[in-house]
């Protein structure tokens, strides 16, 4: 089975490193999808949003994309969003939305890939929920509840998460949660950002 993806190197690397049951292509982006008729699956994990150009007729194209749903971008139905921030790919579950057909189903098999159908909505389930924690950690800090480390440690002694909410900030990176809980707080006026968080995730 050969696979193409476009991926920033630490996600490139999550994705093939345990699977060397496929062959594997890299390309730089999505619009290099087209040089690879015969693939038999694409992965654009480039960004937070569905891309322009997505789409490769007949054949399933997975994308990272965490804020923005299929609906919204009026996707077609042989594309397929997943959660690609970093940290999730090597996981051997995933949540997907989108229609997973046999080729799907096929494709995912080959990667030792459990799947989880999910509704087509902003954050899927683990990254909303994860989102909601470090906003939260971010909050207790700027209330001077604790620090950083003692959140991190308390909520991994305490709930056997395997990382802190810092933790899991810096590894998805902050710009990336950022996104989310904006997304998500036109609707819901509890995913507010903490101010601390808007700060670090903006700052240049």
């Amino acid at each position: 089975m050969q696979i193409v993806v476009a991926a920033p190197d630490g996600q490139w690397e999550e994705l093939v490193r345990t699977r060397p049951q496929v062959e594997w292509r890299r390309v730089n982006d999505s619009s290099e999808f087209v040089n690879h008729p015969s693939a038999d699956a694409f992965f654009n994990l480039t960004g937070n949003r569905l891309p322009a150009g997505h789409s490769i007729p007949g054949k399933p194209v997975i994308v990272n994309s965490v804020v923005e749903t299929l609906g919204e971008s009026n996707a077609p139905e042989n594309v397929l969003r997943i959660n690609g921030w970093p940290g999730f790919l090597q996981r051997p579950a995933w949540e997907i939305s989108g229609k997973v057909d046999g080729h799907i189903k096929a494709v995912f098999e080959t990667l030792n890939i459990r799947l989880h159908v999910v509704a087509d909505e902003p954050g899927f389930i683990s990254a909303r929920i994860i989102a909601m924690i470090v906003n939260e950690a971010y909050l207790a800090v700027s209330d001077g509840v604790s620090t950083r480390e003692e959140i991190d440690t308390a909520m991994k002694l305490g709930t056997n998460y395997p990382h802190g909410p810092f933790e899991w900030a810096a590894s998805i990176g902050k710009g990336n949660i950022l996104a989310l809980l904006e997304k998500l707080y036109l609707a819901d006026k509890r995913y507010q950002p903490a101010d601390l968080l808007i700060k670090e995730a903006t700052k240049k």
